[in-house]
């Protein structure tokens, strides 16, 4: 894990401690939810966390000990630090030491724009320290033959001998203008793609905006729609991600998706999440045998794919079941097919489901 926090409720503190791991994994996230509730906090919006102790690689983040959180602000403040590089992380450690920030929100934020600052760790090299800083201002990226034409000593030079630096703990930093931005309001958390996912979604009002990246734990789902102020409207999705298999998407019709369809989206993803490159090639002609028309007889099909046998790239019609572009495929199953892809879930959650 990125970061431990022992959590207590701000004010009930003798209620006790519960220790959570950030970012929460999602076979436990339901359990964390739980724990927390039982000491009356973990409410999706307010600020009722009190950090007692926290463990990171990131010290500056020891400044939250003591602060009221929301759960979901330190769970996603570790998503983001979670995915950052070795430089990033001299940045972001500089940046907020210089800036002395203090709180989630702000530490939020910084993620989002401390890669502007130039941080040096060691003087030896001023060739790479010349280049690596035009990279910065460049945005972290340029062409390989102007990279190669930088004289960076000269620049390294340039750039120390020019003042505005700030030396901290984690080495001299260069804000090179860089300002805060606010792009967290202390609601809607800006979209970002924090891991590998079927199929990542947002959906945006004037008032309201949601970033879904699916498949996540039902309790998940549910306090992403109300912490953006989503529940029970009917609000288009935008598609930012799509690996579905070809077959599903074409029947999703995606640019008709509302915040409506989230649950059963979500079902679908934990349903197709688990399958291999063969799977996948399978449930496409399954598809094309079934002729489902939503993302529930999609989930019905992929969590029942052994009732189906397939043959790949087969050209020659065998007796029953169907050839189609995939290949051969049919349907052993003891009931109707109709009536498996009408069948209702189960109750056990989905993320349980896969990992048994």
């Amino acid at each position: 894990m990125m970061m431990n926090a022992s959590l207590t409720s701000s004010t009930h503190p003798e209620y006790g401690e519960v220790t959570v791991p950030f970012p929460i994994p999602d076979e436990v996230y339901d359990h964390m939810m739980d724990l927390l509730s039982s000491l009356g906090i973990g409410d999706v919006l307010a600020q009722d966390c009190r950090v007692v102790g926290l463990e990171s690689r990131y010290p500056v983040l020891d400044r939250l000990e003591g602060t009221v959180v929301n759960v979901d602000e330190l769970d996603y403040l570790a998503k983001r630090l979670d995915s950052f590089c070795a430089g990033e992380d001299d940045q972001f450690l500089a940046m907020a030491h210089k800036l002395d920030l203090e709180n989630v929100k702000d530490f939020i934020n910084l993620t989002f724009c401390c890669q502007q600052a130039t941080v040096i760790t060691n003087f030896s090299d001023l060739e790479r320290i010349g280049k690596d800083h035009l990279m910065t201002l460049n945005g972290g990226g340029m062409p390989i033959d102007q990279y190669r034409t930088i004289d960076g000593t000269k620049e390294a030079l340039r750039l120390i001998q020019g003042g505005g630096e700030t030396v901290t703990p984690f080495g001299v930093v260069y804000d090179n203008g860089m300002e805060l931005e606010q792009l967290y309001d202390g609601r809607h958390f800006p979209s970002y793609l924090y891991k590998p996912s079927v199929l990542a979604l947002e959906a945006v009002s004037d008032d309201a905006e949601g970033y879904f990246c699916l498949p996540i734990s039902n309790r998940q789902l549910q306090r992403t729609i109300e912490r953006a102020g989503l529940e029970y409207r009917d609000i288009p999705l935008d598609v930012i991600l799509d690996e579905l298999p070809e077959k599903a998407a074409d029947v999703l019709a995606l640019e008709k998706l509302t915040v409506n369809d989230l649950p059963e989206l979500n079902r679908m993803c934990w349903a197709i999440e688990p399958l291999n490159d063969a799977d996948i090639e399978k449930l496409n002609a399954v598809i094309l045998l079934a002729k489902p028309t939503d993302a529930s007889s999609i989930s019905q099909l992929a969590e029942h794919l052994d009732q189906f046998d397939f043959i790949p790239g087969l050209q020659t019609q065998a007796s029953g079941g169907q050839l189609n572009e995939c290949g051969y495929v049919s349907y052993h199953g003891a009931m109707p097919l109709e009536e498996l892809m009408g069948e209702e879930p189960a109750e056990q959650p989905e993320q349980e489901m896969r990992m048994m």
